[in-house]
């Protein structure tokens, strides 16, 4: 693996050449150097197109509804938290990383149940109880 690759795993890294970073003014409070420099990143990596990703994973992130993906199934991370270029930069490949270490974990399937008669005997008992209440209010005649 090269050395200028994200690591995210111990065997998955995203290769540099697969990233795409724009160096932007960034937005918010940073004096008069706000207006000269431009530290914000934004870091697009093509998640559809990507060949370093296996593809359940590939799947498990397009299925995820962020938005930072894009229709074509491209990422955006926009990284301005700091003042410096070089930090943010940094910034925004660790959230790389880490949006696709979330996408690692395999939910797991749920189990289907069937209440217990009990639990049914107590739902219906509620339901009884109430109707109770609510026939008690009726309007009678008080003659």
């Amino acid at each position: 693996m090269p050395a200028d690759a994200i690591q995210v795993t111990p065997t998955l890294a995203i290769p540099e050449a697969e990233i795409v970073e724009r160096f932007v003014r960034a937005s918010g409070a940073g004096g008069q150097n706000v207006n000269k420099v431009a530290s914000a990143v934004e870091l697009r990596f093509d998640i559809a197109g990507s060949p370093s990703l296996p593809e359940p994973l590939r799947e498990r992130l397009l299925a995820r509804r962020d938005r930072r993906l894009t229709d074509d199934g491209v990422l955006v991370i926009d990284a301005q938290r700091f003042r410096t270029q070089d930090r943010n930069r940094q910034d925004a490949r660790e959230r790389l990383a880490a949006f696709i270490a979330a996408g690692l974990a395999v939910p797991k399937r749920r189990i289907e149940t069937k209440p217990t008669r009990a639990s049914r005997q107590r739902r219906l008992q509620g339901k009884r109880e109430r109707a109770e209440i609510k026939r008690g209010r009726s309007t009678r005649n008080w003659d």
